[in-house]
């Protein structure tokens, strides 16, 4: 991957080309944002719940299911049937939200609950990817 060092700041007008100076890093995306590559996987976030730890709707989520869970991970989880990112209170089985505006979840013994795999990175697409276009 070619890296262009560019510095700039809100308001700039203008700078020099940064093409004239790049150099090659000895790293892939794939490497910087995985680290259990048989082990994770990618969703696409939905709502707005989740935004007070930067995480948007339409931003991409890297899952790690091989990393140990902890109080206060942001994870993804199947509830009854449906998927959702929350952050995790273990001490009192709950599914916080980030957004003052919804509640909070308990998980009781008479839901189906299992915790697919924590957060380990999000991703904001400014410009929509064809590859992440529902079809």
């Amino acid at each position: 991957m070619n890296v262009i060092p560019m510095f700039a700041s809100a308001g700039i007008t203008g700078f020099e080309s940064p093409a004239s100076d790049y150099r090659q890093l000895p790293l892939s995306l794939d490497e910087l944002l995985v680290e259990h590559p048989s082990a994770t996987f990618i969703g696409k976030a939905s709502g707005e719940s989740m935004q007070g730890v930067g995480i948007f709707d339409g931003d991409i989520l890297v899952v790690d299911r091989h990393v140990t869970v902890r109080d206060g991970d942001v994870i993804v989880a199947n509830l009854n049937g449906e998927f959702i990112c929350k952050l995790l209170d273990v001490p009192r089985r709950l599914l916080l939200s980030a957004n003052d505006k919804y509640s909070s979840v308990a998980i009781t013994k008479h839901d189906i609950f299992t915790i697919e795999g924590v957060v380990i990175r999000s991703i904001r697409c400014h410009r929509q990817s064809p590859l992440l276009c529902s079809r």
